[in-house]
């Protein structure tokens, strides 16, 4: 069983991963993965590789949400990763699973949807993430019509870390701007 390093957990994601999209939302989710990680005293290259794998097999099963997650925990056995990473990737799919408990659960849902938001919020201002502001995320959030996909729900279980929306937003952004590169922000 193997813990991996960010290069090594991007280069297993490239192996079944085409989708250039794709891959920045892995990169960014753990960005926010990682912060969260460090706020609350956790290991933060774990929560990242988390963060880098938990779509490992949205390629592989076509978009089924059936088996989306059940999938990665295949891949990620056979690959020898740890098994505390697996059980978390493979029930990350909140369409399956649900109930989470763990702390590195709650962040991932979070991470998952408000990295998409906070992207979304970025481009708004011409790709400058440097200028999103958590107020400016805070208003976004309301507007359910923008950003859609982001499940506001799945963002709010970060509230069970006794993190605030706020803060959030806060650590979010400070970690995109960290692979803002990667992803082709400003």
């Amino acid at each position: 069983m193997i813990y991996l390093n960010r290069d090594d957990a991007l280069a297993l994601l490239k192996k079944y991963v085409k989708s250039e999209n794709l891959v920045k939302h892995c990169i960014a989710t753990a960005a926010v993965m990682r912060e969260i990680a460090r706020e609350i005293g956790e290991d933060e290259n774990k929560w990242e590789t988390i963060g880098i794998l938990h779509d490992i097999d949205y390629d592989l099963v076509n978009g089924d949400m059936s088996q989306h997650g059940l999938k990665a925990g295949e891949i990620l056995s056979e690959e020898g990763l740890s098994e505390d990473i697996i059980e978390v990737i493979r029930t990350h799919n909140h369409m399956i699973f649900g109930n989470y408990k763990k702390p590195v659960e709650f962040a991932l849902q979070a991470a998952d949807s408000v990295s998409g938001l906070i992207i979304a919020c970025a481009l708004v201002k011409k790709g400058k993430i440097s200028d999103v502001t958590p107020k400016t995320v805070k208003k976004k959030f309301k507007e359910k019509s923008f950003a859609a996909g982001c499940d506001r729900d799945r963002i709010r279980e970060i509230e069970k870390l006794n993190i605030d929306l706020s803060k959030l937003y806060e650590l979010g952004i400070r970690g995109l701007i960290d692979v803002r590169e990667e992803l082709g922000l400003e």
